[in-house]
């Protein structure tokens, strides 16, 4: 690669993680990837070669994520998350502390079954209507907004689905779903138990004791219901906000969702690709849908964030180019010497350097380094699965350590904003430098471990 391309690259690199970072009047975060992703393809960085071979790596990657937020969209026209917001008042029953852990289980269940952009997309809004509901003070709606959000984006580690970066590098390294689930599941969970824990104690004063409580049935006022995917001026981009559940249809698209999440480990079985699976289960729901209450694809066209297709398909043309550059090359010569010391040292290794990365320069564009630099690495193939999760447990969970690290604590921070929630950097930093690592070091400790008697 020429000098003058070796530098666009690394320029391009730059100006694109500065602008998915900040985000200029609510920016889509497709459009400087794809800005920079076509200047390399017009100045010859990135050949059609390249370009054949990224989209056989992202496209069933990106459609399996897309086709979740599709399915959440469905939930949430016929009611689901309304349902959720009020009863989850309810069965706290009064306490603040038992609220408190029914929005961990509500986040941490909303990544498992979604994804983590989504989960925050769904949960967030949620938690904001609460809050607003119970007449919660600010320094009171914190441990709910703060603990929820790292719940649900720390939650997309236990299993590959609930994370674009996870899936698109899964692929990269030849391991498969089931394989993925056995070795990092009881790892991060360790991870996520000892952050919620620590979460708990550190907000232990701030929690209210006892909150005001309304009986069911609670009455929204119309137009006030918050949609989980809801534009930038607050407004929702549904109509139906104040019908009533039709539990039939409530019942079969929750079945549906549970069955081809469990699908997915099962398609594997029979070399089924996970897209398949994915869409499946949406026309599966529009078909019920339909069937049930006539309603069409309109609400879907609109309010899917097609985006994401060009998004990860331009992210992955920049890093891709990034690593024939050299940047992974560099990353390789100086991880050598300290990998070699077995697997306890790769795991650290890796781990804290997708950590640093993730904080500098967000973990989707990092952890897809990070795996150009395990793959390269000349490992064996449980190495290379060990690098990858540790990889994994750097960018999905070390990465929280700053609201920069993920792109769904980007998503949180301005669906807050468009709120009126002001949480600074330092509020939301002097938790997350307590709380994460600690939990970062129990996760890749518990990877060493459980891999031990696993191997």
């Amino acid at each position: 690669m020429p000098d003058y391309q070796l530098w666009l690259t690394f320029g391009v690199f730059i100006i694109t993680v500065i602008f998915l970072m900040w985000r200029p009047g609510g920016l889509n975060e497709s459009i400087p990837t794809s800005l920079g992703a076509l200047l390399l393809v017009l100045t010859g960085v990135s050949s059609y070669a390249h370009i054949v071979g990224i989209f056989g790596i992202v496209s069933g990657a990106a459609v399996t994520i897309l086709s979740t937020i599709v399915m959440s969209i469905i939930l949430e026209s016929i009611g689901f998350f309304r349902w959720i917001a009020l009863n989850m008042i309810e069965k706290a029953r009064g306490s603040g502390f038992r609220l408190y852990w029914l929005i961990l289980l509500l986040c941490f269940l909303m990544t498992i079954f979604f994804n983590n952009d989504g989960s925050i997309l769904i949960t967030t809004p949620i938690i904001i209507r609460i809050c607003s509901m119970l007449r919660l003070k600010m320094h009171q709606q914190l441990p709910y907004l703060i603990s929820g959000a790292l719940i649900a984006t720390a939650s997309s580690a236990p299993i590959g689905l609930s994370n674009l970066a996870n899936l698109i590098a899964l692929q990269m390294v030849g391991l498969n779903l089931n394989t993925y689930t056995q070795m990092m599941f009881v790892p991060s969970m360790l991870g996520i138990i000892v952050m919620t824990v620590l979460l708990f104690y550190y907000f232990r004063k701030s929690i209210p004791r006892v909150i005001h409580y309304f009986p069911v049935p609670l009455q929204i006022p119309s137009g006030s219901r918050y949609h989980p995917l809801q534009e930038a001026n607050g407004e929702s981009r549904t109509t139906d906000s104040d019908k009533n559940v039709d539990w039939w249809l409530f019942r079969v698209c929750i079945g549906i969702v549970v069955f081809i999440r469990a699908g997915y480990f099962l398609a594997e079985q029979f070399g089924i690709r996970m897209e398949i699976v994915a869409i499946t289960g949406v026309v599966l729901m529009l078909a019920v849908r339909w069937y049930r209450t006539r309603t069409g694809l309109k609400d879907v066209v609109t309010q899917t964030p097609w985006h994401i297709l060009i998004f990860a398909f331009s992210i992955y043309i920049i890093v891709d180019s990034l690593h024939r550059a050299g940047m992974t090359a560099w990353i390789i010569q100086w991880m050598k010497p300290m990998v070699e010391g077995g697997n306890a040292s790769l795991i650290a290794i890796s781990g804290l350097m997708l950590t640093l990365l993730s904080n500098l320069f967000n973990n989707l564009p990092s952890v897809m380094i990070g795996t150009f630099a395990v793959t390269d690495l000349q490992l064996s193939d449980s190495q290379l699965h060990l690098a990858y999760l540790a990889n994994i447990l750097g960018s999905d969970i070390g990465a929280l350590l700053t609201p920069i690290g993920t792109l769904a604590t980007l998503i949180w921070m301005y669906i807050l904003k468009t709120h009126h929630i002001r949480v600074s950097w330092k509020q939301y930093m002097k938790v997350t430098f307590i709380v994460i690592p600690i939990s970062l070091i129990v996760s890749l400790v518990s990877l060493y471990i459980w891999a031990s008697i696993l191997y």
